[in-house]
């Protein structure tokens, strides 16, 4: 058989090479072409991100009727309703989910927590497929979700499929014969979604978590509060969704364009669809990391509670973009209402981390401001950075008392870093590299390579975007650790996280051809082993993620699709 596959894959690449086969270039051919076939003679394992180790096991696995889905303990129930669900389309009544006491019977996909210490951490797990069944272990719920995405991607992709009437009845079922042992490289794998920008409805954000967690993502960066608009109701402050999560008239055209749509533009989240989110993240192994602007950014809220800034003026939710000088006054009352707020988010988002922003922080109205050169004089502060820095420790302080960290952007490194924050580096890596050196953790986001609000190919081509051009290329060549940091630096880099700035995405399909696939090229870099790394090969194997993402409806860029 071995000899056959081969003879076929070298016979066509030569075919290739002299005819232009198929109008695909020679090494892309033959990857696809090995994708069809293993040495065993099922299809390819085209598993995105890639596992740790991948190997054969004998025969393979067809789902019928009868089938189990069968957990460990009671307490995954759930996980295996979550299975049953994606199962649906192999078999409409459902598949009884039972915990098994003794040991497990034949014809079941069985999901079990396994604490013998075996595994390198709580997100690993190992999924064994023989003509008995599926076994996938791990020593936490989220190792097993895990192995969950992989045996999805296991199966034919008519799984996507939410309408039995779309299969064939000859449809089947079958889970080749694989033995996986898989872990994550990053603790920290993020995507970022600005509905600040532009306003997006509950079932999307939804839609969004589900699709960063089937390929593995743990973070969804929900980026709440901006000059255009306050999107997270605080109850003791009423006026921030009243008036600050409304604006009168948006840009449309490029920047500086002047040409505005004139429509009411706005929308906020009640606490009660936040906690739904939340609990829905959480069921998909997702921490949700709210963010909180300040002390800039704060447009919106000044128009709601003017009080807060430095000048009795009036203040107004912004149409347009970019960086504006209006800030919050660095005044009791300030930090009064900042705690308020803050005691809310902490009541609704149960991870470890708020994000504080912290960038883009003009100091004009600081100079210029009796009250804030009072404080810097008070505190003994050298200047206006320093009084950013001030500002920022004081947040920091108040919400480690709560049992909380901070993460802002790396401008929060100006001034001097508050003691326990964690950098999320945007402007290139140096502000990453300066805070690992200093023992800080760090988030690495850098604008050319992780920004996915860019273009992905030549503008003129594209719809429009705030500029920039990162292909999918050059998200899956992204190398989070730099080489300029020790072994013992690169530990302070948690992971790294792919943003979604709406400027320029005023619906929910612009928002998904803007991420993706770019986000699924980060997913691998952030889960799969460094040393497996190879474009060609990425390229082969998402081709049929393509049509996984066609059958779920997703507006995706088609920019590599063969």
């Amino acid at each position: 058989m071995i000899g056959i596959v081969l003879l076929k894959v070298l016979t066509l690449a030569k075919l290739s090479s002299e005819f232009n086969y198929l109008s695909m270039k020679p090494t892309f051919l033959l990857l696809f072409l090995i994708s069809l076939f293993t040495i065993s003679g099922f299809a390819q394992i085209n598993i995105i991100p890639q596992p740790v180790s991948i190997g054969e096991s004998s025969g393979s696995f067809e789902l019928n009727d009868s089938l189990l889905i069968l957990t460990s303990s009671d307490e995954l129930s759930g996980l295996g309703e979550y299975l049953s669900d994606l199962l649906f389309v192999t078999n409409w009544k459902g598949y009884p989910v039972k915990t098994f006491k003794t040991s497990p019977e034949k014809n079941s996909i069985i999901l079990s927590l396994d604490k013998s210490g075996e595994y390198s951490n709580d997100e690993a797990y190992s999924l064994t497929v023989s003509e008995n069944g599926v076994i996938i272990k791990a020593p936490h719920s989220s190792g097993l979700f895990y192995g969950i995405q992989t045996l999805r991607q296991l199966l034919p992709v008519q799984i996507e499929h939410t309408d039995p009437s779309m299969i064939s009845r000859y449809q089947k079922w079958v889970v080749p014969g694989v033995e996986i042992v898989d872990y994550p490289r990053f603790q920290y794998r993020g995507l970022h979604l600005d509905v600040a920008r532009h306003f997006f409805p509950v079932e999307f954000v939804k839609r969004y978590i589900d699709l960063l967690a089937t390929f593995k993502m743990n973070r969804f960066h929900w980026h709440l509060t901006e000059d255009q608009g306050w999107r997270i109701e605080i109850k003791k402050y009423p006026r921030l969704t009243e008036i600050g999560a409304w604006r009168d008239s948006t840009l449309i055209g490029n920047y500086g364009s002047g040409k505005y749509d004139g429509i009411l533009h706005g929308g906020f989240y009640t606490q009660e669809e936040i906690k739904e989110v939340v609990q829905y993240a959480a069921d998909r192994q997702v921490t949700i990391i709210p963010e909180i602007e300040m002390p800039g950014h704060s447009s919106a809220a000044l128009a709601a509670y003017p009080e807060l800034g430095c000048f009795d003026k009036e203040y107004h939710v912004t149409s347009t973009w970019g960086v504006f000088e209006d800030i919050y006054c660095p005044k009791e009352e300030t930090f009064d209402f900042l705690e308020d707020v803050l005691d809310e988010v902490i009541e609704l988002f149960p991870g470890t981390y708020i994000h504080i922003g912290g960038d883009e922080a003009p100091k004009k109205q600081w100079e210029e401001s009796p009250i804030a050169q009072e404080v810097i004089k008070r505190e003994g502060l050298k200047d206006e950075h320093e009084l950013q820095s001030y500002f920022i420790h004081r947040i920091e302080k108040y919400l480690n008392s709560k049992g909380r960290q901070i993460i802002g952007w790396d401008e929060i490194l100006e001034g001097g870093l508050a003691p326990q924050a964690t950098v999320m580096s945007w402007r290139g890596e140096a502000g990453g590299i300066e805070a690992a050196k200093m023992g800080h953790d760090v988030i690495m986001t850098p604008g050319d390579t992780n920004y996915l609000d860019h273009y992905q190919d030549k503008w003129e081509e594209e719809p429009i975007a705030i500029g920039g051009l990162t292909t999918l290329e050059d998200v899956f060549n992204y190398e989070p650790i730099p080489d300029t940091l020790t072994a013992e630096e690169a530990k302070y880099v948690l992971g790294a996280q792919g943003n979604v700035w709406t400027e320029y995405m005023h619906t929910p399909s612009k928002v998904e051809y803007m991420a993706y696939p770019r986000a699924i090229a980060l997913s691998e870099v952030l889960w799969s082993p460094v040393q497996h790394k190879n474009w060609d090969d990425f390229l082969a194997r998402i081709q049929s993620v393509f049509t996984r993402l066609d059958i779920m409806g997703v507006n995706y860029g088609k920019q590599y699709k063969k």
